[in-house]
């Protein structure tokens, strides 16, 4: 899906990004230009930046008797 029709930038563009180290929407508009015309896309790519985020964190179990931080 497009997530920015100015610059033509769809998920699967954030999620490479994401891939690559991106981790921010500033990261975003400056490698990708993603909300720097109308700004109108700004809401859904942040909601696509942070699924993204997420689906690229190593999830690691907690150790034998920690504790997470609450």
């Amino acid at each position: 899906m497009y997530v920015c029709i100015c610059n033509a930038v769809t998920e699967s563009d954030i999620g490479s990004a994401v891939a690559e180290g991106c981790c921010s929407l500033r990261q975003l508009r400056e490698q990708l230009g993603v909300g720097a015309c109308c700004g109108r896309c700004t809401g859904c790519a942040r909601d696509v930046l942070q699924n993204s985020l997420h689906a690229h964190t190593p999830h690691r179990p907690a150790a034998a008797g920690q504790l997470a931080a609450a």
